[in-house]
């Protein structure tokens, strides 16, 4: 990904446009990151991946065992509070 300020990005719009078919252009005012341009084909797969439900007879063995081996990291002992009860 590629990152530009929003005043190149205003000057050069078609050439960034043309970036974006291929990789996600970051854009940013006064320093941060604001928005992101990418290619309708790469929003559009978000969006279904963003859809997509699993149920557990869509998991295969070895996915179920990966699961109950996981551990979380040390830095998720922060949110235990909101779990306890």
């Amino acid at each position: 990904m590629i990152t530009i300020s929003s005043v190149e990005f205003q000057r050069n719009f078609g050439r960034y446009q043309d970036v974006a078919l291929t990789e996600p252009v970051a854009i940013t005012r006064n320093g941060r990151e604001r928005v992101v341009v990418l290619s309708v084909e790469e929003y559009q797969r978000l969006k279904r991946r963003d859809r997509q439900v699993l149920g557990l007879e869509d998991l295969t063995e070895a996915d179920l065992q990966a699961i109950l081996a996981a551990e979380p990291p040390p830095e998720a002992a922060a949110f235990d509070h909101e779990v306890a009860g």
